[in-house]
């Protein structure tokens, strides 16, 4: 008998390809997926267990979800981190929660779920080193031009503030025959746009071939037809190889585009963070980078107010990202994790001093990329139309420069109808803080 099942996925992209996979899994068993939770007889909540703000968020949706309970649903599934990392305590503490499935076991829901409607509570977890493949494709909850491609899971880095080796296990690459078959099935579909993904990307194939491997699975990716762009998420600075950023800059179908998160720019701090680079080898990266690829879009991201920052430290922060100018930033405050080696440090600071280091980052990048916007006005660039704005009466999109949910957008004006996943080239007229504007070229 099938049942009708709703799926709520948190947090990040990866979280989200196992989300879709399971989602496969289940339709494959004859079970119907269906978008609104009130019609859903079965609702599993994916969960994000990475920091304190995303394991609130998973709770919350959890107990959300429960209210369903009241009508049709008949069953509430965790899955993911928070239900990897906290197992049997979201059973303990949330009775509405009838399964627990963790990261390594989720190839299994549709058993699990056969056992929870036979009355059982099962919680099936603690394989986090195993990477589940179902075999049963994906259903995209992005938007059918564009998917992620997750190419590893785990990470070896062992930064001190981050849980995800607890959570997800080592690292492990995926093969690039997997990796380049799932591609051309998804380029089938209609994608043209694919996001390749992993806790550290750069790190790919030290596992399976004993070297760094990305920029050998990006030259096979490049030979498929259909994929428009290739887009590359998580750079770490020590792994970002001369072969990888000769590689990028010789394919036009690989997005000048490198997401490289620095974390910080106190050598000090970064030692602390156990983090294997410098700022004088995050700076040679850098211009490398930007020689080899000239108008690269850099994006990074910082944590502000690790234990024992000193405002000198900060400052430092504050001077490098003025130098070095990324085109994109996000910046979090500091969450002190349990059972990470940092929650433990000395120095931990308040709150308030966190949110204003924060906002003053902020302002900083805020004035950056304003700056890189206006240079943009009078360039053309090409757009991947997304849809219609009906407020401003302009088509909206994303750059080369530009991933899918968190970078800036580019409104244009045009003729006529464009189709959501076209391609077109957009000549740039105003800009703001984060978002272009322009009109389309005939």
């Amino acid at each position: 008998m099938g049942y009708n099942i709703g799926m709520v996925s948190l947090g990040c992209a990866k979280n989200q390809t196992d989300a879709e996979e399971m989602l496969a899994l289940l339709a494959g068993k004859g079970h119907k997926i269906v978008a609104d939770p009130a019609n859903a007889d079965i609702i599993i909540v994916n969960t994000c267990g990475f920091i304190e703000q995303a394991k609130q968020e998973s709770i919350d949706t959890l107990l959300e979800m429960a209210e369903y309970k009241k009508g049709r649903c008949r069953l509430l599934i965790a899955t993911g981190c928070l239900a990897e990392r906290y197992n049997t305590q979201v059973l303990d503490e949330f009775p509405e929660v009838d399964a627990v499935v963790g990261v390594g076991d989720y190839d299994g829901i549709a058993e699990i779920i056969n056992s929870a409607l036979a009355g059982e509570r099962p919680a099936v977890f603690g394989h986090i080193n195993r990477t589940p493949e179902t075999g049963a494709g994906r259903i995209l909850s992005t938007p059918a031009y564009t998917a992620y491609l997750k190419i590893g899971d785990g990470c070896d880095n062992r930064c001190t503030y981050c849980a995800i080796p607890l959570i997800r296990g080592r690292f492990r690459s995926r093969p690039i025959e997997s990796i380049t078959d799932e591609a051309r099935a998804l380029a089938e579909s209609g994608v043209k746009e694919i996001i390749l993904i992993a806790q550290d990307t750069t790190r790919y194939g030290m596992d399976l071939y004993g070297e760094y491997s990305l920029d050998r699975l990006l030259r096979e990716l490049v030979k498929i037809d259909g994929i428009e762009w290739i887009r590359v998420h998580y750079f770490y600075t020590e792994a970002v190889t001369d072969a990888l950023i000769e590689t990028m800059a010789a394919y036009g179908k690989i997005c000048a585009y490198i997401d490289m998160p620095i974390q910080h720019a106190n050598n000090d701090v970064l030692r602390r963070m156990a983090r294997r680079t410098t700022k004088e080898q995050i700076r040679e990266r850098i211009l490398k980078i930007r020689k080899a690829m000239p108008g690269c879009t850099l994006r990074t991201s910082i944590i502000v107010g690790f234990p024992g920052e000193t405002e000198e430290d900060f400052q430092e922060l504050c001077d490098f990202i003025k130098e070095i100018r990324f085109d994109r930033m996000g910046v979090f405050a500091y969450s002190q994790e349990e059972d990470t080696p940092a929650a433990d440090f000395d120095g931990q600071l308040d709150e308030e001093t966190k949110q204003k280091r924060l906002d003053k980052l902020m302002r900083i990048q805020q004035k950056i990329s304003l700056e890189k916007n206006r240079e943009k006005i009078g360039s053309e660039l090409e757009a991947l139309t997304e849809g219609y704005d009906e407020d401003n009466f302009m088509y909206y999109g994303r750059s080369r420069g530009d991933s899918i949910g968190v970078d800036s957008r580019i409104y244009f004006a045009a003729h006529g109808e464009v189709k959501s996943g076209e391609i077109v080239r957009v000549k740039i007229l105003d800009a703001d803080e984060y978002d272009l504007t322009g009109e389309i070229l005939d």
